[in-house]
């Protein structure tokens, strides 16, 4: 559920606002109403900090044991500051390798040369100038008798030449620019370089096996950046400092305490009605607090003044994984693995019983429906063929049933399915208005009537079940009108002014309505989606068939790779569909 929220008030003296923050620090239970930035010094640190401990992930070893010990601060910073220092320095190397490698191509063709030899040339006086040019261009610098030369080797096909000054302008020619260092002396620097580079990567593998320490330190700074933010958020005067924030009702005596400790002032009210800023924390049943780790992932928590959903987001949530993954043979694999994992984690997580429960829900919609790796020769097997509810089967033929009948049979199901959730949204709505005395709940009972008049009509459409459309049809029009009178009615308005709002919306409602029959088709995707990873399988299981005597071991590894895509694809389906309806089709009404 929803934790009740207060808006508390602290006060304290401008000397004491340190003890202040420290204390609303320890017991963490405040949400600042409104944050500052955190000093600029802090969050660079912070970030440098988080920046390089991702670096650091390259450099450790697949072998490598993580140290277990935590550095004190001395010897954390002490590591710290010779991994930045290796970090500036190995970018440093690099640039200097590639600086010198582009010289190298840009002088190689001219050979070996020593600049050193030709600066002290020109100190005593010979100014040689070197040019590559063509055939045409060097029988006309032969024929000036006021330019002294030297001819050298070809370069890239040129005649090249050295001379003393500077060629005439009418000789058209490409001059060289001879640089600091010779060839072997570049080739030296890259080999310094690459050495020096190996002495930063061994300092930086060294580092990488201090991720604990990096996590803890960094978790320290993080605190650091919220109390900075604290602190130049909180106001006050010569005298007194004062912030405000919210605190989960439930943890009020926590705030009491500190304050009693620390010698504030504080006070706790309701949070005002038009409050749109007011976070959300939720507390979870030991059921619904399976769903906590895909609500980490995708970032999705409702509204504050929105009812909590946890515990049908988790059940319609297990059910679509299964049929989407819908083969009893991966449930299996889901399973060891996730019996794999919690043996090495040795002690249980949220994340392991929410696997534990989606690959059993998996076995059983594959026992179901008789589907065990996309094999056909499970039916044979009785004990399987006996937990098969024929409707439903993949494999009808063993039923002596059409597919037709079955794949009617599983897209009615999962039309149900959408009906059911929809209608459940509905009723939540509607159980939530009354209680407030909205009386906008009939234009959420209005959309149950339309989802359920869209359902018959999918089942009209799709399956061609024998469903008469005029009561359908009429179910819709009643609905529309009940969401049309009665959607813009709010406790702040009188009845004529929510009548007008809902009458000003009636566009929108009439598109709505048709989008709602979108809706209800789109849980046909678990249905469509189940059936495309079950023919996949079947796809690799007859290529491998088809592969005899020494080819039997590639038929193996076809069959190994392509039920692991194929697993890969039924998980990016489930976040892809299975997410998706819960989180944007249920949430429509």
């Amino acid at each position: 559920m929803v934790e009740k929220m207060k808006m508390v008030h602290i006060v304290t003296s401008a000397s004491a606002k340190d003890e202040m923050l420290k204390g609303l620090r320890d017991i963490g239970v405040m949400h600042l109403a409104e944050k500052q930035s955190a000093d600029r010094d802090v969050t660079e640190r912070f970030q440098t900090m988080s920046r390089t401990e991702m670096a650091l992930k390259d450099y450790a070893e697949k072998k490598q044991e993580p140290a277990k010990e935590i550095l004190t601060d001395d010897e954390f910073n002490k590591m710290y500051n010779g991994v930045l220092d290796a970090m500036d320095r190995r970018a440093a190397l690099g640039q200097d390798i590639s600086a010198a490698n582009t010289e190298i191509d840009r002088i190689a063709a001219w050979g070996d040369f020593s600049p050193a030899e030709l600066k002290e040339l020109k100190e005593l006086g010979y100014d040689f100038h070197f040019y590559r040019m063509g055939s045409k261009e060097f029988q006309a610098l032969q024929a000036e008798e006021d330019v002294r030369f030297i001819r050298l080797a070809p370069v890239d096909k040129q005649d090249a030449v050295a001379v003393f000054g500077t060629l005439p302008d009418t000789i058209q020619a490409t001059e060289f620019i001879p640089g600091e260092n010779s060839l072997s002396e570049l080739k030296q620097k890259i080999e310094d370089a690459n050495q020096g580079i190996e002495e930063c990567d061994s300092t930086l593998k060294a580092a990488s096996v201090y991720d604990a320490s990096f996590k803890s330190q960094m978790l320290k700074l993080q605190n650091e950046v919220n109390y900075s933010s604290a602190s130049a958020t909180a106001q006050g005067d010569k005298d007194f400092v004062w912030i405000s924030g919210y605190v989960p009702e439930v943890e009020i005596d926590k705030v009491r305490i500190m304050a009693s400790e620390k010698k504030c002032a504080w006070a706790a009210e309701d949070v005002a009605d038009d409050d749109e800023q007011i976070p959300t924390k939720l507390r979870y049943n030991k059921v619904s607090k399976l769903i906590e780790p895909v609500f980490d992932i995708l970032g999705v928590l409702p509204g504050y003044r929105e009812q909590d959903v946890s515990l049908w987001f988790f059940l319609f949530f297990t059910l679509f994984f299964a049929m989407i993954i819908g083969d009893g043979g991966y449930g299996v694999l889901i399973l060891l693995g996730t019996l794999a994992l919690r043996i090495k984690q040795k002690k249980g997580s949220t994340v392991t019983f929410l696997l534990f429960v989606l690959s059993i829900a998996t076995i059983i919609w594959g026992a179901v429906t008789g589907t065990w790796f996309g094999m056909e020769s499970a039916m044979k097997v009785p004990f399987l063929k006996g937990l098969v509810i024929p409707s439903l089967a993949t494999y009808p033929d063993y039923f002596g049933l059409t597919s037709t009948e079955t794949q009617n049979a599983i897209m009615k199901f999962s039309f149900s399915i959408g009906a059911v959730q929809m209608v459940l949204g509905s009723i939540l709505a509607i159980k939530e208005k009354i209680a407030k005395k909205d009386l906008s709940w009939v234009a959420n009972a209005g959309w149950a009537i339309a989802v359920v008049a869209m359902y018959l009509l999918a089942l009209n459409l799709v399956i061609h079940e024998n469903i008469s459309l005029k009561p359908v049809f009429a179910l819709i029009g009643v609905a529309f009108v009940l969401v049309l009178l009665f959607g813009g009615m709010s406790p702040d308005l009188t009845f004529g002014q929510g009548l007008k709002a809902g009458l000003a919306n009636a566009f929108t409602d009439f598109l709505d309505t048709i989008s709602c029959f979108g809706n209800v088709m789109s849980y046909i995707r678990l249905f469509a989606v189940g059936m495309a990873g079950v023919a996949i399988s079947q796809s690799f299981n007859g290529i491998a068939a088809g592969m005899h005597g020494p080819l039997i071991i590639l038929g193996v590894v076809v069959v190994l790779i392509g039920h692991a895509l194929n697993i890969i694809m039924c998980f990016l389906s489930v976040v892809v569909h299975g997410v998706r309806l819960n989180v944007l089709e249920w949430s429509y009404l």
